[in-house]
């Protein structure tokens, strides 16, 4: 039998259960490659979707402020009933940021059983000398007895717009900081935490957020970048020392090996700052589109209270 980490990462969680679409799981090709194009050929990422042919005004904003893997293939089988191995025109597609390609990828993954998990960090790859806000998949690699961390967004048309080097589906971790690695060289001084975030959002409380959505992903509540709550919430308070000292905690703990996985998991259920609650904070939709450089960007105005409901919760 396989260890309980392993176990625990090959099963859904409340937002990678992919419901009645579950069964489609088998259409799909088996290989990590093959189900990264599949998840291509789904999504287009908002920022990027100049690059695709596609304006501002003709993308379903509203896509983005969806959680769960099982809503975001409703909208994909509303839009093109077709197979989900069939890729569609960029028109079709659900719009979603680096954090939904990585969800339907460990959706997907976990169905078959395959272990796999979200990570939240930071990306040395996609603006030069800055660390950008950015979510990956890690995937069990069986042969090697290792994790792999896997980019399921970075497709050929952009993998040319970033001059990626590596392979995407084993990018190194200089590469890809997950958020603990990005608090600790923070911490520590060893890189100024100005290099963090997304535009003009930077700083340790940037990489606090993400160190504690990092941990809810690795209890499989993987919530969306602008979801907000506990230790978070206040940008301000950055010099409690117990809280601090439990942030150093995390840290430590979501880098270590499996041999710590139950230790995550207690840290994640016994400490409310950290434990996602049923009504968290999230920015709010309409979005506003903005022009940055070549790209255009989302930016929700205001803030909204959401009810997650008891599965996320409990």
């Amino acid at each position: 039998m396989r260890p309980e980490p392993l176990r625990y990462y090959a099963t859904p969680g409340p937002f990678t259960d992919l419901g009645a679409h579950a069964a489609r799981v088998r259409e799909l090709p088996e290989g990590l490659p093959e189900l990264c194009r599949v998840v291509q050929g789904l999504v287009v990422h908002p920022f990027l979707s100049h690059l695709y042919g596609l304006a501002p005004d003709t993308l379903h904003w509203d896509d983005v402020q969806i959680r769960n893997a099982s809503q975001m293939l409703d909208r994909v089988l509303a839009r093109d009933p077709g197979p989900l191995s069939t890729p569609r025109t960029p028109a079709h597609r659900f719009v979603g940021n680096c954090r939904h390609f990585t969800v339907l990828l460990c959706a997907f993954l976990r169905a078959r059983g395959v272990p796999a998990r979200a990570r939240c960090g930071f990306g040395a790859y996609l603006e030069p000398t800055r660390f950008a806000d950015h979510w990956v998949g890690e995937v069990r690699d069986e042969a090697t007895g290792t994790w792999r961390l896997v980019d399921a967004q970075l497709d050929a048309v952009q993998r040319q717009l970033f001059r990626i080097a590596f392979d995407p589906l084993d990018v190194p971790r200089t590469q890809f900081l997950v958020a603990g690695d990005a608090w600790q060289r923070c911490r520590s001084g060893a890189t100024d935490a100005q290099r963090f975030g997304i535009l003009d959002l930077r700083g340790l409380w940037f990489v606090r957020g993400n160190l504690v959505r990092d941990l809810a992903a690795r209890a499989k509540r993987e919530l969306l970048p602008w979801d907000s709550w506990g230790l978070m919430r206040d940008r301000d308070r950055q010099d409690d020392p117990r809280e601090l000292a439990l942030l150093d905690r995390v840290a430590e703990l979501t880098q270590a090996g499996d041999e710590r996985h139950a230790e995550v998991l207690q840290v994640y259920a016994t400490e409310p700052g950290l434990r996602v609650p049923r009504v968290i904070t999230s920015l709010a939709a309409p979005p506003r589109v903005l022009t940055v450089g070549d790209a255009l960007v989302v930016a929700p105005v205001g803030e909204a209270e959401v009810d997650l409901g008891p599965g996320v919760a409990d």
